[in-house]
């Protein structure tokens, strides 16, 4: 929705005591509509911010053409100021990030004996059928009539 327009387009990220906000001008009215807002987000110290035009497979450009960054000062308390040190790996309250699935359990001794004997019974099933197939296929082909 942001493509061959004829006006430029913004884009406001703000992060402010654990919310991350996103606004878009996309419109060219300079008039702001919210976009992302997300509460309990929690981010480590010592990142960059980086931006890139990458498209994939679209063949059209994509300029960046300014980017103001600003650091805000945000009265903190002891605790706060100590709980954001301890962030380690980007987090969101009440949102599991894609890989940080809990382990599968292992399988239990009596659901690997009954996996392993119903392949074996399959096996022998399929082995009995396939001898039976190979039996009628090679009757059919010793009776021919010359």
């Amino acid at each position: 929705m942001v493509r061959n327009l004829p006006h430029d387009t913004f884009l406001v990220i703000r992060y402010v005591k654990r919310r991350l906000t996103v606004l878009i001008d996309i419109d060219g009215k300079h008039e702001w509509r919210d976009c992302i807002d997300v509460l309990g987000v929690h981010l480590p110290r010592g990142y960059y911010f980086g931006t890139s035009s990458v498209t994939g497979d679209l063949s059209d450009n994509h300029d960046i053409i300014s980017l103001k960054l600003y650091q805000l000062t945000v009265e903190r308390t002891p605790e706060e100021e100590k709980r954001d040190r301890e962030v380690f790996l980007p987090v969101v309250d009440n949102l599991k990030l894609p890989g940080m699935e809990a382990p599968l359990e292992p399988m239990s001794g009596l659901a690997l004996f009954l996996i392993v004997f119903f392949s074996l019974v399959a096996l022998v099933f399929a082995i009995v059928i396939g001898i039976i197939v190979y039996n009628k296929w090679q009757e059919q082909s010793r009776k021919h009539f010359y």
